[in-house]
């Protein structure tokens, strides 16, 4: 072989070496992009499901929020339905919410595909996790709104139709897409080039409309607004709790926006201070409007501040620059604070200002993409007129199903099977009319009604010096401690006995009020015969009005102090709301009617007076006649229905109001102890002896008069002479129970 022929060799075998170093690069490189594409898919699965349980986290922020805001007697109610909607929520939107949101378009409506979701593709599995959170916030926004009124089981009802009927729908109209080519849209709205990133009105405003529609049906709180254009604010249980709920939700907000960009790349930080500052600022700004308005820091604006700010920014986070966000969160600030102060005026009781966060910023929200959104950034190649004309066409939509699809359906089923609970069982609390959690006085309760049917004297009421109730409880386990030891002690009894006559006595005093009266015209005595019984008289107290009741209960003893008790606490629970009497005696009737042992009624006279007006309402349901004196003269104010507890009415009409003013006089109210009285000539003394008492004792002073008139009628009515059952001679034995009343300077 020539050098030729070897060098010729020589370059082919080079040339066949360069072409083989070149074919293991592609290869190399080829193989790095793949390993890339891996690790990048799985970061942004990874950074999914991590948002995913951020956002999961936001439902103990809910919680903490709405039963910090609402009173205590509703906080198991409250808790339980934050537990609840997520299960149902979840369960509603993987069997057919998802296929709905999701599924194959018709018409860009609806979807119709992915019922009872399953999928061996990780990054499905991940998608349908972090959306199903989305599902339960939009939900669980309604719950708070409409707290302290709803009956659990409608709450349920409110989260089956929003988490697998109106989020599922809007959630296709405005994110639906082609999983195999995520640019293809399949909603309507999506297609028009509606943008709403995170979900200020697919998920924030959906919660917000259906909650609007809820609180029109179902009505205010008890006692919240009255006809006299008077408010009323219900102080939260737990001001502090309310406040870090409102923390846990901003930082499961990082998640709820960070994990709406699906994948774990350049925009995410800018995701996140676009977050931050949002909610720093609807901060600031909120508690600014509630220091004009209310020339204090107002805690609600400044625990909903930030939450106005986070939901203004849910839009458009990815779209703006820090500076935008910055103004987007300071106004939404001033929307939740302005939508507040709105609420308040056209009078709908939200409780934790769900509409004004999350419908109101939710709204302008949707409406900043438009305003500040950078255009280049989304794609987008529409002028800013166009693109805000989409983002309202979104927004009346939306608006425009959720409410008044919401509102039609749950109205029909509200006429079927009312949503709200009854005034009782609302101000009595949702903790024990829904859920059975106890009280201090419904232990009481439970404990005199066990007593009185099965004779069981072993069991002992609640105690807490820091109650009324409590009270009531350690004063009646005394006597029933000292009633159980005379059973182990026949020996002794006799001498116990008078004891526990005295001890009772103390017990139906301690049941009278023992309020500061100084200010008010009025004065009232009970003087109890021998055990606890049925007479009583109350006082309420407001600023320039007291409410005043007496009543006597059939029968004595434990079952009458029992109806007693109730019906002292169903008095100061509607004189506490500012009813009318007759509207008083309506309520304090059909209660009594569902819990009062059988035969058991009570004679009432309800009245308020009103010490700037001068004028007096009364309304007598059975009772002896109430007497008004002017000079020497009387008119009396008789009955003209049956006493309470007897049967059930409609409406306070059975119950005759009476309207006038004192003008100098003084009214009396006064039980069956005084008309009964024996005279010298063992006829009872009447109503008209009663009139003849007062004359004979008037005085310038109305205590001195009615304790001057009632001595009288005590010293005629005491049993001298009496032994009954080994007790010795008892001056202090009565007929029966004197009770009285009077109103008037």
């Amino acid at each position: 072989m020539t050098a030729a022929d070897t060098q010729v060799v020589l370059d082919k075998l080079q040339s066949n070496i360069d072409q083989l170093e070149l074919a293991n690069k592609g290869a190399l490189t080829a193989l790095e992009f793949r390993l890339d594409a891996i690790l990048q898919a799985n970061l942004d699965t990874f950074w999914l499901l991590i948002c995913a349980i951020l956002v999961f986290l936001m439902q103990a922020g809910f919680m903490c929020l709405e039963s910090g805001l609402s009173r205590s007697k509703n906080s198991i109610n409250v808790a339980l339905k934050n537990l609840t909607d997520f299960g149902i929520a979840v369960v509603v939107f993987w069997a057919f919410g998802f296929a709905l949101m999701y599924g194959t378009s018709v018409s860009g409506l609806f979807g119709t595909k992915f019922f009872f979701f399953t999928t061996k593709v990780a990054g499905y599995q991940t998608y349908f996790v972090f959306q199903a959170m989305f599902v339960a916030t939009a939900a669980t926004i309604i719950s708070g709104a409409v707290a302290e009124r709803l009956k659990f089981y409608s709450y349920i009802i409110i989260t089956f139709l929003a988490s697998g009927f109106f989020y599922p729908i809007v959630g296709h109209w405005s994110w639906a897409f082609n999983f195999e080519n995520p640019e293809e849209k399949f909603g309507w709205l999506g297609q028009l080039g509606y943008l709403d990133f995170a979900g200020a009105s697919v998920v924030h405003s959906v919660g917000g409309w259906i909650a609007l529609s809820v609180l029109l049906i179902v009505g205010n709180r008890t006692g919240r607004f009255r006809e006299d254009d008077k408010s009323k604010s219900f102080q939260g249980s737990n001001t502090p709790i309310a406040a870090l709920g409102a923390l846990i939700l901003w930082f499961g907000w990082f998640g709820f926006n960070g994990g709406a960009n699906g994948a774990m790349d350049l925009k995410i930080p800018l995701i996140l201070i676009n977050t931050f500052l949002s909610a720093s600022f609807g901060l600031i700004f909120s508690s600014i409007m509630g220091i004009l308005i209310l020339k204090k820091p107002e805690p609600l604006f400044m625990i909903t501040g930030p939450l106005a700010g986070l939901v203004s920014i849910t839009a458009s986070c990815a779209y703006v620059d820090p500076a935008d966000a910055i103004l987007i969160g300071s106004i939404g600030g001033i929307v939740s604070g302005s939508t507040i102060v709105l609420l308040e005026k056209v009078k709908i009781d939200d409780v934790v200002s769900a509409i004004p966060v999350h419908l109101a910023c939710g709204m302008w929200g949707t409406i900043a993409v438009a305003l500040f959104g950078n255009f280049e950034m989304m794609g987008v190649e529409k002028t800013r007129l166009a693109q805000l004309f989409i983002q309202l066409i979104g927004i009346v939509s939306i608006g425009s199903f959720c409410f008044f699809g919401s509102y039609i359906i749950l109205k029909i089923i509200n006429s079927f099977f009312p949503l709200r609970v009854n005034k009782i069982q609302e101000e009595l609390g949702l903790n024990i009319s829904e859920h059975n959690a106890s009280t201090d006085t419904h232990e009481l309760l439970e404990v005199l009604t066990k007593q009185a049917k099965s004779d069981d004297y072993s069991s002992r009421a609640p105690q807490d010096p820091f109650t009324d109730s409590g009270i009531i409880g350690t004063q009646y386990n005394v006597l029933m401690d000292k009633l159980e030891q005379s059973e182990k002690q026949k020996n002794k009894w006799k001498n116990r006995v008078s004891q526990e006559i005295k001890l009772a006595m103390n017990v139906q005093k301690r049941l009278m009020p023992k309020r500061d009266i100084k200010n008010y015209p009025i004065f009232g005595l009970n003087i109890p015969a021998r055990e606890i019984s049925g007479d009583f008289y109350d006082f309420y107290l407001h600023d320039d009005e007291v409410y005043f009741t007496l009543s006597d209960v059939s029968g004595k003893g434990v079952n009458a102090g029992m109806v007693m008790a109730k019906a002292i606490t169903l008095f100061k629970i509607f004189a506490k709301q500012k009813f009318k009497p007759n509207e008083i005696l309506l309520e304090m009737n059909n209660d009594l009617k569902e819990t009062n042992p059988i035969g058991t009624f009570i004679t009432s006279i309800v009245g308020r007076y009103n010490v700037k007006t001068d004028l007096v309402e009364i309304a007598n349901a059975g009772h002896q006649p109430a007497l008004l004196k002017n000079g020497k003269k009387f008119k009396e104010f008789t009955s003209s229905s049956m006493p309470l507890a007897v049967t059930k009415h409609k409406n306070e009409s059975v119950y005759q109001l009476e309207s006038f003013k004192l003008d100098g006089g003084r009214i009396y109210c006064f039980t069956d102890g005084f008309s009964e009285c024996m005279d010298e000539n063992k006829q009872e003394i009447g109503i008209e002896g009663v009139k003849d008492l007062i004359l004979k004792h008037e005085n310038s002073s109305l205590k001195k008069e009615l304790e001057n008139a009632t001595e009288e009628i005590r010293l005629k009515t005491l049993k001298t002479g009496t032994l009954e059952k080994g007790i010795k001679e008892n001056n202090d034995i009565l007929d029966d129970d004197l009770t009285i009343i009077g109103i008037g300077n």
